[in-house]
């Protein structure tokens, strides 16, 4: 179920896309006490694969035995036991620049991550009873990115 508040949507509930001046309630995404693992990119260094796999290595810290394609960045986003932590945050600026020349790719990309949201998304809930999902990633878009990430996440709702 897609979940539009104001300027961010809600695809699922570890994986949002938001306008760079979003109006969002900081409570439904700021981590519960614990070890947080934080990690901010810039879609305009994901344009390739190359740019997207060197993007996790220097901001999420991936393992040496990170394979360099697609099955390894899922797998490692799968098993985060090389980066242990109670919750990971993940946000892309300008995520509408990612592999922007190759639509195929960008959709395996954004599938990996909603895999790795489904698998870490049993939520962890704090004293005001509110759950949050322990893999959050957040997509911020310009608004025309956003029209067009809408679209390619259409098959991920």
């Amino acid at each position: 179920m897609v979940m539009e508040r104001n300027s961010w949507i809600e695809i699922k509930p570890w994986l949002h896309l938001v306008r760079p001046d979003a109006n969002v309630p900081l409570r439904s995404w700021l981590p519960l006490p614990g070890r947080t693992f934080a990690a901010w990119m810039n879609g305009s260094d994901m344009g390739s694969l190359d740019g997207v796999f060197q993007s996790f290595w220097d901001n999420f810290r991936l393992p040496d035995y990170f394979g360099w394609n697609l099955p390894a960045l899922n797998d490692c986003l799968r098993d985060l036991n090389w980066l242990p932590a109670d919750q990971y945050f993940l946000f892309i600026e300008d995520a509408h620049k990612i592999l922007a020349e190759d639509q195929e790719e960008l959709r395996e990309f954004l599938d990996i991550l909603d895999r790795a949201g489904s698998k870490w998304s049993c939520a962890k809930r704090s004293a005001d009873g509110a759950a949050r999902a322990r893999f959050q990633v957040v997509l911020s878009c310009s608004e025309e990115g956003l029209e067009y990430m809408q679209g390619v996440t259409a098959d991920l709702r």
